[in-house]
């Protein structure tokens, strides 16, 4: 499906060099027939079926950005309100380091794809040299055909990082229709931990494509706490995929706020493969207009006494549509696991649609699991409450609704960060009365 789309792209991978030697040729070769004899998932997928790649198989998106080096960039695009921390800046897939901070940290090295490539490529052929078996990776498999750069961050065991690190992809605008990549690594050593802000920001102009893959692997007794913000333009379609692996005792705790981009597809992949491994998410998406957003999350189960936490929001209003699938699997073997899933969602216009699907399936003994999902309106009994305190409806629907989404970033323990997370969700949120976006008239 969609040759028109990949065409350009493919063309791109075929005449381009390859850093990385003889080993890492073969994986994009390999990644590349796939691409070429499969195409992209169709509508007969599965794991497509809520989100249509129609329209943008008929786009065309020139592959890179051959000015990313030295585009200029709104440094306001950069910051996030209290995290004045290491940074690392990738600008249309490329690094910047005229944009980036990067000091020295004990036991932590900041590098990139393309410094690995170059020095020591033989470091991530466990992280690059990995099967895509089905069509649903069709973006990952691009991904490892093309991308060239991304952010490769490894902690040394025993460290705790004590400032928070920031990762900036930005998505800035071109005199045309650009396609990147961005392939990220993070590595937590044995009795580690990090403090993640991974940002995607953008620029309004002409339509990209950023399409993200992440790999986190904790080693024994590791931790991350991984706070993932999605505040692109509308002109932005975003695929992203977040895999993470986590060893014996290891803990991720992953917040994810999805309020950008007019097309956005998240598929976050844990595997909890070592005993007492845990895993903690809270995340949301906000819609209005035509925004489409569709989040993936996949866990395993596959060691004992392993353990997950999700609880999940979602608002659409408008004509906004946003899917949640959330799929737990304890497989045999996996004793004593303990697996918690919620999923709730709003729905602000009679137009606007949300699909959720949580699913739960266990293969093995002494397991404690619940799983829920529900999709309703405001509290007509709480507005009218607000309201008799002298709040207009608009203002009333805003603020349960940002009460409503604050379980993905409540917990945040910097206060500057989680009022900037307020205060971009409630710019975000509706304050619409009517199907139009415009207030009533007053009278």
């Amino acid at each position: 499906m969609a040759t028109g789309f990949l065409e350009p792209l493919l063309a791109a991978a075929s005449s381009s060099a390859v850093a990385g030697g003889d080993w890492l040729a073969g994986v994009r070769e390999r990644a590349l027939r796939q691409l070429e004899r499969d195409g992209l998932p169709g509508p007969r997928s599965e794991a497509w079926k809520y989100s249509s790649l129609r329209a943008l198989g008929q786009r065309r998106f020139e592959p890179g950005d051959a000015a990313a080096a030295t585009r200029n960039v709104d440094a306001g695009l950069l910051e996030l309100a209290g995290v004045d921390a290491p940074r690392l800046v990738f600008v249309n897939g490329s690094f910047r380091a005229d944009l980036s901070r990067l000091p020295s940290l004990p036991g932590v090295q900041l590098r990139t794809l393309s410094q690995e490539l170059q020095e020591d490529p033989d470091r991530l052929r466990g992280f690059l040299d990995r099967p895509h078996a089905d069509a649903a990776d069709a973006f990952a498999r691009l991904n490892t055909v093309l991308a060239a750069d991304g952010p490769v961050i490894r902690v040394a065991a025993g460290s705790v990082v004590e400032p928070l690190v920031h990762l900036v992809n930005v998505g800035a605008s071109a005199s045309v229709d650009l396609a990147w990549q961005l392939r990220g690594i993070v590595e937590v050593g044995e009795g580690a931990s990090l403090r993640l802000v991974e940002h995607h920001v953008g620029e309004a102009g002409h339509e990209h494509l950023g399409n993200s893959f992440s790999q986190i692997v904790l080693r024994a007794g590791a931790r991350l706490d991984l706070l993932q913000v999605q505040d692109s333009p509308e002109s932005a379609n975003l695929v992203r995929r977040t895999e993470a692996s986590l060893e014996s005792d290891a803990h991720l705790e992953l917040r994810s706020i999805e309020a950008g981009a007019r097309w956005m597809r998240h598929d976050l992949a844990v595997e909890l493969s070592g005993d007492r491994s845990r895993f903690v998410s809270r995340g949301v998406f906000a819609l209005h207009g035509r925004q489409h957003a569709d989040t993936r999350l996949d866990v395993r189960h596959t060691a004992r006494d392993t353990s997950c936490d999700i609880v999940w929001r979602g608002v659409a209003d408008q004509r906004s549509r946003g899917i949640f699938h959330g799929a737990i699997v304890v497989a045999a073997g996996a004793d004593g696991a303990d697996a918690q899933l919620s999923n709730k969602n709003l729905l602000l216009s009679d137009q606007a649609e949300i699909n959720t699907q949580p699913v739960l399936e266990i293969h093995a003994d002494e397991v404690k699991a619940a799983h829920g999902a529900t999709v309703g309106q405001l509290d007509e009994r709480a507005l009218f409450y607000l309201r008799s305190r002298g709040l207009s409806r608009a203002e009333a629907r805003s603020l349960l609704t940002l009460a409503f989404c604050r379980v993905a970033f409540d917990s945040i323990t910097n206060a500057a960060l989680r009022e900037h997370i307020d205060a971009m969700m409630l710019e975000r949120l509706p304050i619409r009365e009517d199907e139009t976006g415009q207030e009533p008239a007053s009278p």
